[in-house]
């Protein structure tokens, strides 16, 4: 599928299909995440935000708990 940007006030806007947002479960007050990879856009949807936190209070622990194996494992 391709795309085009519609012009929104002085913003550009995405137009996404129903199909696509009811696919991924998306409604008008779904948060998404918006990043990019320095090529592509990639939109994503939040559907639980406190569980996005607490993986990345996880993964803060792992990686503290367990720096210098980590360290040594990508050498």
């Amino acid at each position: 599928m391709i795309k085009t940007l519609t012009t929104h006030g002085n913003s550009a806007a995405l137009i996404i299909d129903k199909p696509i947002l009811e696919l991924l479960n998306i409604t008008m007050n779904t948060p998404l995440k918006i990043v990019t990879d320095g090529k592509n856009l990639i939109i994503s949807p939040i559907h639980d935000v406190t569980r996005e936190e607490r993986f990345k209070d996880a993964l803060a622990r792992i990686n503290a708990e367990h720096e210098s194996t980590l360290r040594r494992l990508a050498e």
